[in-house]
């Protein structure tokens, strides 16, 4: 498991205090929500607010899919991967 990975499932954990869950319960390809962990919109939301904070990256409704992005731990690595790079440039 690659370490941004173990750090989303990490955060995905404490954000939504999910307790009884470790990250390797968790499926990287599974879905987030309905099936796999069933997540709802307001998880979706502390977990926007909490990837926010961590990485700086943010999730426009207007721009992006927000949908496409938190299908699955893999598709979070994938955007966090892409937008955590531009987001610290602009602060810096």
């Amino acid at each position: 498991m690659q370490a941004l990975e173990l750090e989303i499932k990490e955060l995905i954990i404490s954000s939504l205090s999910l307790e009884d869950i470790a990250p390797d319960d968790i499926d990287s390809a599974a879905p987030l929500f309905v099936e796999g962990l069933g997540l709802d919109s307001i998880d979706a939301l502390e977990l926007g607010l909490a990837l926010q904070k961590r990485y700086g990256v943010s999730f426009a409704a207007e721009a992006d899919d927000p949908k496409r992005h938190f299908a699955s731990v893999n598709a979070l690595v994938a955007y966090v991967s892409a937008h955590a790079g531009a987001a610290a440039a602009q602060q810096g």
